[in-house]
Formats: C-alpha cells, sequence, structure tokens
C-alpha cells in the first residue's frame, strides 16, 4: 500500500497501512487511539482496506509517536515509506494469506472425521470415539486457532473486545466443557446431569471462521482492483533517446526534459509532449471515452496511456508522482479510504456491539440453566456459545467500507474521479445542475470565424491588442492572438483585467480596450451602426462578440464561435428527462449568446453576464429553495460557485484551481460523464443500504433464534456448528453483494 503525504502548513496527511485488524471494532479500536493522541487532528480508519488516514500536527507528534501508541493496543502501522517497505508490507500479506490458508486446511482435515464422529449416534457415546474427538479437536483449538486467542487476550489486557473474543471465548467453553466431561464424568453425573460433550462445536467452529476469513479476503482484495488496475498502468522500462540512440531502461531513471520512445502497443511512460511522430492514443483507462484519440507534435501524452499504431517522440514534462496517473492514483486512494456519513453510524455501534453479546449470552445462560424444563446446564451451554458465535460484527464493518472501494474504483474506471465518499451521498440528491457555458457545454476551442473594421487598424493597433491578449489567461485570448497572430509583434503593454468585462492595456500612456458590451456601456461608448447592425447578426449566431476600443471609440469587432459538444444535447435531455434534474444555464458572455447556446439545448434557465460573484450568488439563491445543486464548470472564474455547490464537479480539461475545488472530476470533456456519476451514486447507496439490512437483519433475527427464542414454539435451538458457518456467510455475502457493483452499468 503506498503511503501519501501531503504537507498542509504544519499539519501532515498520511495514510499509513494497519496491521493485525480482523474486525471492525478493531478499526474502531486504532481509529479511537490515534484520535486521542495529543497532536492528532482527525484521523479514520477504513478495515476493508486495512488503512488509517491521519491528519496530525507536525510540532505535537510523528509517525513514531502514532505507531507506539498503535501497538499499545495490540495493532501496528507500517509507517516507512520507502520501496522496501512496500514490497516488505505485501510479503507480509502473501506470508498471512498462505499462513491463513494452510490453518484453514489443517482445521479442515480435522474437523471432517470429528464431524462424522459427532453425528453418527451409535459412535458419539462410545468413550473410544470421544476420545478420538477429543485428539482430533486439540490441533484445532490450540494450534489452528491459536491466533484467535492470542488476540482475545490482547483485547483482554486492554480492557477491549472485539470479534476474536467472541470466537474465543465460545470455542474455549465448549472445549473445556467437554475435556471436563470426558475426563471427569462424576462431576456432572454426580447431578443427575448428562456429560455432553462439544469438541465438534469448538473445532468446526473455527474451521468456519478460518474459512470463512479465506474467503472474506479474497473478496476484499477484489474490491480494490481498480486500484490495482490504476498501478499496472505505468510500464516498469521505457526506451530514453541518448546521443540519438534509444536505450532501454528502468521508469526510475527518467528525468525532465528526456526523450522518450513509445513503439505501437506500448504504454505511454510519464506525462510528456510529442515532438516527433503522429499516432493515436487509447486514453479510455484515464478517460472512460473508448475513442483513441489522434497525437501528432505538440499534443499532450499522459502516463499510462496505450499508443496504438504509430511511433512516437516525446519529452517528458511531469514524472513521478507529479503525473496525472500518479494523482488520479492518489485521490482514489483517498477517497477509497474516506467515510461515508452512514458509517458514523456504523462505527458507534459496532464499537459496543462486542460487549452487549456477551451481556447477551450471559443473560441466556443464566435463563436456560434455571428455567429450562429439562437437561439445563446442557442447553444453557449451548445458548450461551452459540449467542457468541453467531454474533459477529464483521457484516456491519464491511457493509460501507467495501461499497465505496468498489463504486469510487468503478468511477475511476470510467474517468469519474470521486475525491470523497460523501459526495456519492449527497450525488443520488441532486436536484439542479449549474452548467458553464465555455469549455462545458462548448468544445472550449473558440476560434474567430467573422470580424469587422480589423483591415482598419494599423499595424502598430495590431501589435498592441496582440500584446494584451497574449498576457490574457481568459478562454477566449488565444483565439484573439491567433487571429491577430500573423507577424504581429509583442510590445511592452501594461496590462489589467476588469472583472466580468475584459482587459485594459496602457501603451505610451494611451489606453486600449478588449471587452463585451457591458465593457462599453460601462466606458459609455456608443457602437458605430454598422458594427451594432454586424454584432446583432452574430449574437443571433450564437457567437461571441468583443470590441477593440481605442481612443474612447469602437475600432472594430471579432465574432467567435465555440462549438457545443457532441455529447451535450443527449448529455441534458437524459438528465431532464431520466433523472428529473432543473438545468440551468450560467454564463459570463453575453445574453443573445447565452439565450441562442441555451435554445439549441433546449435550456430554460439561463442567466448571462455573470461575474465570478454573481455565480456564486445564483448558486446560493437556488440553495435557499432547498435544492440540492451540483455546478459543472472548468474555469478559474467557476472556482467560487465550485465551493459553494453542494456538488461540485470539474471538468477534466479545465483548469488546475476548479479540479482541485470540485469535489469530482470528470476526466474526458463529455457531459455524459455527469449522469453516470448520478447513477454510480445511486449504486453504491442501494448497495450501502442493501448491505447494512442485511447486516443487522441477520444479527436481529439471529441472536434471539441463537438465545433460544423458537425452543418454547418448536423446541428448536440452533447448532453452534451453523451458526458459525452462518457468522462467515454473512461477511461473505456483504462483500459479495459489494462486488456485484462492478457488473452493473452506466448508461
Amino acid at each position: 500500500m503506498a503511503m501519501v503525504e501531503d504537507r498542509i502548513d504544519e499539519k501532515t496527511k498520511k495514510t499509513f497501512p494497519v496491521l493485525e485488524m480482523s474486525c471492525a471494532a478493531c478499526a474502531n479500536s486504532v481509529e479511537t487511539i490515534l484520535q486521542s493522541q495529543p497532536g492528532v487532528v482527525n484521523a479514520t480508519v477504513n478495515f476493508a482496506n486495512a488503512t488509517a488516514n491521519v491528519e496530525y500536527n507536525n510540532s505535537l507528534t510523528n509517525s513514531n509517536k502514532l505507531k507506539s501508541a498503535v501497538q499499545s493496543i495490540g495493532y501496528d502501522l507500517m509507517i516507512d515509506d520507502s520501496e522496501k517497505a512496500k514490497e516488505d508490507l505485501e510479503k507480509i500479506k502473501e506470508n498471512n494469506a498462505l499462513a491463513l490458508k494452510r490453518k484453514a486446511i489443517g482445521a479442515l482435515i480435522c474437523s471432517f472425521p470429528l464431524f462424522l464422529l459427532a453425528m453418527i449416534p451409535s459412535l458419539m457415546h462410545q468413550q473410544w470415539a470421544r476420545v478420538i474427538m477429543w485428539l482430533l479437536a486439540t490441533p484445532v483449538v490450540f494450534y489452528f486457532g491459536k491466533q484467535f486467542y492470542i488476540n482475545a487476550w490482547k483485547q483482554l489486557q486492554h480492557k477491549s473486545a472485539n470479534m476474536d473474543t467472541l470466537v474465543a471465548l465460545s470455542t474455549e467453553v465448549a472445549y473445556i466443557y467437554s475435556v471436563i466431561s470426558l475426563f471427569f464424568p462424576n462431576i456432572w453425573l454426580r447431578n443427575h446431569l448428562e456429560p455432553h460433550v462439544y469438541f465438534e462445536a469448538s473445532a468446526v467452529v473455527i474451521t468456519f471462521v478460518l474459512l470463512g476469513r479465506i474467503l472474506e479476503e479474497k473478496a476484499k482484495n477484489n474490491t480494490s482492483s481498480a486500484i490495482k488496475k490504476l498501478m499496472g498502468l505505468q510500464p516498469k522500462t521505457v526506451t530514453i533517446i541518448q546521443n540519438g540512440q534509444p536505450i532501454e531502461s528502468p521508469i526510475q531513471n527518467i528525468s525532465l526534459g528526456n526523450i522518450l520512445l513509445v513503439k505501437p502497443g506500448e504504454k505511454i511512460a510519464v506525462d510528456g509532449i510529442v515532438v516527433e511522430g503522429s499516432s493515436y492514443i487509447d486514453e479510455s483507462m484515464l478517460s472512460g471515452e473508448p475513442i483513441a484519440v489522434k497525437k501528432d507534435k505538440a499534443s499532450k501524452v499522459l502516463a499510462g496511456t496505450i499508443n496504438q499504431n504509430g511511433t512516437l517522440q516525446y519529452k517528458a514534462e511531469k514524472i513521478g508522482s507529479d503525473t496525472v496517473l500518479a494523482q488520479i492514483i492518489q485521490s482514489v486512494q483517498d477517497a477509497q479510504g474516506s467515510k461515508a456519513p452512514v458509517q458514523k453510524l456504523v462505527d458507534k455501534i459496532a464499537s459496543i456491539f462486542v460487549p452487549i453479546v456477551l451481556i447477551i449470552a450471559v443473560i441466556s445462560f443464566i435463563l436456560w440453566y434455571f428455567f429450562a424444563p429439562s437437561n439445563n446446564i446442557s442447553m444453557a451451554f449451548s445458548a450461551f456459545v452459540t449467542v457468541l458465535v453467531i454474533a459477529c460484527p464483521c457484516a456491519l464493518g464491511l457493509a460501507t467500507p467495501t461499497a465505496i472501494m468498489v463504486g469510487i474504483g468503478k468511477g475511476a474506471e470510467n474517468g469519474i474521479l470521486i475525491k470523497d465518499a460523501v459526495i456519492l451521498e449527497k450525488a443520488e440528491k441532486i436536484t439542479d445542475i449549474v452548467l458553464d457555458k465555455t469549455g462545458t457545454i462548448t468544445q472550449g476551442n473558440p476560434s474567430v470565424v467573422d470580424s469587422i473594421a480589423l483591415e482598419n487598424l494599423s499595424e502598430t493597433e495590431k501589435n498592441i491588442f496582440y500584446s494584451i491578449e497574449a498576457n490574457s489567461q481568459h478562454p477566449l485570448a488565444k483565439a484573439i492572438t491567433n487571429s491577430l497572430g500573423k507577424n504581429a509583434q509583442l510590445l511592452k503593454v501594461q496590462i489589467s483585467n476588469i472583472e466580468g468585462k475584459g482587459i485594459e492595456g496602457i501603451f505610451e500612456s494611451a489606453k486600449y480596450y478588449i471587452g463585451n458590451k457591458t465593457l462599453l456601456d460601462s466606458l459609455e461608448i456608443q457602437l458605430p451602426e454598422n458594427i451594432e447592425k454586424w454584432s446583432v447578426a452574430q449574437f443571433e449566431l450564437a457567437r461571441t462578440v468583443v470590441f477593440l476600443l481605442g481612443k474612447n471609440k469602437v475600432l472594430a469587432g471579432m465574432a467567435i464561435a465555440d462549438a457545443i459538444k457532441p455529447s451535450s444535447k443527449e448529455a441534458i435531455e437524459i438528465l431532464q428527462n431520466n433523472f428529473h434534474i432543473q438545468i440551468h444555464l450560467l454564463t459570463g458572455d453575453n445574453s443573445q449568446t447565452a439565450e441562442a447556446v441555451a435554445k439549441q439545448l433546449g435550456i430554460k434557465n439561463v442567466v448571462a453576464n455573470a461575474l465570478p460573484s454573481n455565480k456564486l450568488d445564483y448558486i446560493k439563491s437556488i440553495q435557499k429553495q432547498g435544492k440540492v445543486v451540483a455546478m459543472v464548470g472548468d474555469g478559474i472564474n467557476d472556482s467560487n460557485a465550485l465551493a459553494q455547490a453542494d456538488v461540485s464537479i470539474a471538468m477534466g480539461n479545465g483548469s488546475d484551481i476548479a479540479m482541485d475545488v470540485a469535489q469530482m472530476t470528470i476526466l474526458s470533456s463529455g457531459l455524459k460523464k455527469i449522469h453516470q456519476a448520478i447513477q454510480l451514486s445511486k449504486q453504491t447507496e442501494k448497495t450501502i443500504r442493501t448491505n447494512l439490512f442485511w447486516a443487522f437483519i441477520y444479527n436481529v433475527i439471529g441472536i434471539p433464534i441463537a438465545a433460544g427464542a423458537l425452543y418454547p414454539i418448536n423446541h428448536y435451538l440452533l447448532n453452534p456448528m451453523i451458526a458459525g458457518a452462518a457468522m462467515a456467510f454473512s461477511s461473505v455475502s456483504v462483500v459479495c453483494n459489494s462486488l456485484l457493483l462492478k457488473s452493473r452499468k452506466l448508461l
């Protein structure tokens, strides 16, 4: 498990692998001890992937102190994040899995004949058969199942209890009772009691628990298959061009600026820019989009994507943890370790579950001992053991985290990057979606398609306007510089942004502007009649118009078109018709263009000329109506609105700031991913609810039956062996239900 570090001022956020945990109660114990440490701001422990996410103050504590604290209650933290430590961790996991398998097989070999002897009436009461049963049960209890007793003892030393406590207590009581019955039967006989033996119960329960854990571990590993797939995308070796010669080298040897060669069928090793060649790249593993993308000189390529048919040479621009792939892996790991709000309730129940079960078991024993119609010690003993065995809190502990892990992993595989489990719960409740226009609904590649009076500009004026836009970060700036750029010269112009209106440039004390109609109004400049007629015609074509101003008058106009993405109309129709979500268009563009775009897409709620502050206020106004609002944007000017929205979604082709603020990122540029994200949220939440239902209902029904609630009705007492099998089955069934989430389609 990779460890992640993110320094924020004096605080450090780290993800530590946790060792020796066996159930949800263990995770609660580790989380409680971490949260109680001085300097720890926040700590969450995920039982499903055995990790602890800890945020702590560097000046008050460190990873060594946290490790000591966790060790003090019988568990351990892996704090070393070196490559060797990661390899060691994998070896520990492999060895543990192998040891568990050997123990389960050994226990099964002993338990099977033991079970047969116990089930054959003509043999089960024979003294020699009972001795064989004792010989078969002893290694199961004290060798194959010794880990339960060691862990239970550790818990007892810290005045705590977990699932191991229940298993150890129940099987040990059954074993000791049986030993007394076998070697000292007179103790029961002189009290007119039958000296039964329960060797088969103690051995078979341990065998079932061990087999259940094997299945559980396999299923849990499958829930993290998405992250393993992502980790496997990066190649281990790469071809570096040195002195014109291709040299194969480990990926760790790549430095920034290296020229790398990728052949057809090979994976791109790091993020870079193509310097030679042309090919199609399969980016579906990152974006979820199945269609390969053409790459030629100056195109960006991303680590983990697959070169299809041509040979490319590209320059390494981001390596190691800076690549998009590494950041996605980090983000998915963080999100899979986060907790959904419902998990807090589950954790609280799990923390008090084991003590409550112990009390119920003792009460059951006392009631049956005093009120059983016959054979009271046997019935009391059976109820006591069965209640302990059946009340495993593992299913409860696995219900939420396994569904979250599968859901977030499935999102990553489909190009939907989810930062936190909380967002999965919110996304299914979305009532309104606010869409930015440029780069969200449209392609985000605007170009100048028409102009007026541009030819009247002097070369100096063209150079001034070119220089103004060349220093601008606005999405339209590139279109304008491309249009003015032929033979243009970069001049020394003093630039200042006029928020929501345009940009001002001062050259040799003279002021020049590039901006929209609002800018003209604010400067009280009238449009010449010919330019006004031309601009109205452009607005009707859903084009954005900018005006070039100098000497207190409009000098020229440029019409910019940004094609609507082919998927936008269909995606919006699905959101409106299938999900019954209100769509809003919120743009800084002029009202005529905004209305024209909205009309083409069937959007009724349109707000144009919106400044960043207006976008923020608009989101607040919808929220005040009790709506759950999602904001979808890609620009820096969307950041405030994204932060305010209940669910914030950034388009992957947008600014880093927007992606930083947003809780969810669509790695491709298609709007169809939005309804897929909502669908994924609904599927994940449904899986969590189903898991919790079965985990709770299993205990609600199972514990009373184990305590003997059916006996007064039909004389039925649950066999401890059946309870053991049911306990193992409950955990496996919950994890398997989470895995079913993988097979559900996102339309």
